[in-house]
């Protein structure tokens, strides 16, 4: 009677178990943290504020225009922070084109597989519109809590 005591107790010790471990790797696997560097999110992000970013787009949903989204730099190491300003097949605003857009060009689409980005401080951002749009593949993931 005891031995049955005892294989529950740790049978449901091990559930409990298996149950945080396969979360801990869900989240490992799906989110991430990221210092904010710089001062070109302000005032929505400060320099040092840490954010939770997430590639899990089936729980966060797809990435939206105004949504704040991390992007891979040209640098192993190196990440910006910045919104979505247009997706792909969409026209941005003459004040935001990028700065090789020639106004003859006629109305700047991004292309498809990019995306266009922004940063909230607009004066000192640096972002598509010195860069160009960023290929979604070089998307780091979603910021969900900031």
């Amino acid at each position: 009677m005891s031995t049955k005591t005892k294989r529950r107790a740790f049978t449901g010790f091990g559930a409990i178990l298996l149950f945080t471990l396969a979360f801990v790797i869900y989240f490992r696997t799906n989110f991430q943290t990221i210092q904010v560097s710089g001062e070109s999110m302000e005032p929505t992000l400060r320099n040092g504020q840490r954010v939770l970013v997430s590639h899990a787009y089936g729980l966060i949903g797809d990435i939206r225009k105004n949504d704040i989204v991390v992007l891979k730099g040209s640098k192993p190491g190196e990440y910006f922070i910045k919104r979505v300003h247009a997706l792909a097949g969409q026209q941005v605003g003459w004040l935001n084109v990028p700065s090789t857009w020639k106004i003859n060009q006629g109305p700047y689409i991004v292309p498809e597989g990019h995306i266009y980005v922004i940063g909230d401080n607009y004066p000192v951002s640096e972002d598509s519109r010195r860069f160009g749009p960023f290929k979604m593949e070089d998307v780091i993931g979603k910021v969900v809590v900031f």
